[in-house]
């Protein structure tokens, strides 16, 4: 009996001790960091991988969104001809310094510039005088027409269709209030120096674009009127003028 009562005791001592192992091992398992780790691991691989596409996204998705938005804007509202794309200029710069060579190619650079907007397109067609959509000195041309003549660029003494400003440029000095001139019988403008070396880029073009408007047909009062503002060589190059500032 004693014996067996050992033995027994003994069998549920070491059955009592595996229990309590089991347990505590399914404790210690059930609250390892090791498995709280790989959760927050996972959930942060997560994260960075969503920041990284979101990242991706928001720097090169919105762009291209913008990018295809203008191109469909820029094709589907501009009403440009393709001259006014294409417009050239031929210029002789016939004794001008280096300086002023490196001045008036800014201003003919501007020229194109402005003739390549809309800006200038809607201002030629909207412009009125006395009360109509029309210019001063027309010439018995609708503003459409006026545009038209402009984007061809036939000078009356080259009169060809070339999408091309050609003329001279000749610089003088003359101490009174004329700032160019040009006559029907020469192909180059006349510039004075008193106006030009103080005026800006964009007062230079309108200028040189004035006195182009005489080589293409148009004039004006050779006095001041109240409607020469309003011809075509002055209406005209104030515009270039004014859009020209943008370029600046």
């Amino acid at each position: 009996m004693n014996k067996l009562s050992i033995l027994l005791t003994t069998t549920m001592l070491l059955s009592f001790i595996s229990c309590g192992n089991s347990k505590s091992n399914n404790s210690d398992e059930s609250h390892t960091p090791a498995n709280g780790s790989t959760i927050k691991d996972s959930i942060s691989s997560s994260e960075i991988k969503t920041e990284d596409d979101d990242s991706v996204n928001g720097a090169v998705t919105p762009e291209n969104d913008l990018q295809e938005e203008t191109a469909t804007t820029i094709s589907s509202t501009s009403k440009l001809p393709a001259l006014a794309l294409s417009f050239k200029t031929n210029i002789t710069m016939m004794n001008l310094t280096a300086a002023q060579k490196t001045k008036y190619n800014k201003a003919i650079a501007m020229v194109k510039k402005v003739v390549a907007t809309e800006a200038f397109r809607k201002k030629v067609l909207a412009h009125t005088y006395a009360g109509k959509t029309q210019f001063a000195n027309n010439n018995g041309k609708t503003n459409s027409q006026i545009y038209q003549s402009i984007l061809d660029a036939a000078e009356s003494l080259k009169p060809l269709k070339n999408n091309t400003m050609d003329l001279g440029v000749k610089m003088y000095y003359a101490a009174n209030s004329v700032v160019g001139y040009t006559s029907t019988s020469i192909t180059y403008i006349n510039v004075n120096t008193k106006f030009f070396n103080s005026y800006a880029t964009n007062q230079v073009a309108g200028n040189l674009f004035h006195e182009w408007l005489h080589k293409i047909g148009y004039s004006h009062d050779s006095y001041s009127t109240t409607r020469r503002p309003y011809s075509v060589p002055y209406a005209i190059g104030y515009m270039v003028r004014d859009i020209g500032k943008s370029f600046l």
